[in-house]
């Protein structure tokens, strides 16, 4: 059966997952929800990035939207945090799909910067020139706009 929006239950799958923390409703809006995405790969994994994740009042006919608050330098998000996730466009989302699942995708995404999958093309066409300098410039980018990554 459908859901017209997401469950509880999905919002404690997600708690419960060690690659988010504080993840919650924004402004008790069972529709939005915002929390830190914990990379596991340098340079990104030395910081938390705010994410927020919003359902579609058709959830779970359409995809939700994931955008990163935090910002970061990487190909596969733009400069207003939306990210590049063939996973909620139209052609591959599935109804069955999870909160969780969108946000594992995300979380590959950032750990696995890949030059096929561009919203910036600089940044892109840096990492395939110039690897060094793109992991230098990501790590220094991560160090002064990612928050804390305490333990909870």
């Amino acid at each position: 059966h459908i859901c017209p929006t997401p469950s509880l239950k999905e919002l404690e799958e997600v708690r419960r997952w060690d690659g988010a923390r504080d993840v919650r409703p924004l402004d008790g809006n069972v529709r939005r929800w915002e929390g830190l995405l914990l990379p596991n790969k340098p340079p990104y994994n030395t910081g938390a990035f705010r994410f927020e994740l919003t359902f579609s009042p058709n959830h779970p006919l359409e995809p939700p939207c994931v955008t990163l608050r935090t910002p970061i330098y990487h190909p596969s998000v733009d400069l207003e945090g939306r990210i590049c996730q063939p996973l909620t466009t139209h052609v591959h989302w599935k109804p069955t799909t999870r909160a969780i699942q969108v946000l594992q995708d995300v979380l590959l995404q950032l750990d696995s910067p890949d030059p096929q999958r561009v919203l910036r093309a600089d940044v892109a066409r840096e990492l395939q020139e110039c690897a060094e300098e793109f992991w230098h410039r990501a790590e220094e980018h991560t160090q002064h706009h990612a928050e804390p990554r305490l333990n909870p």
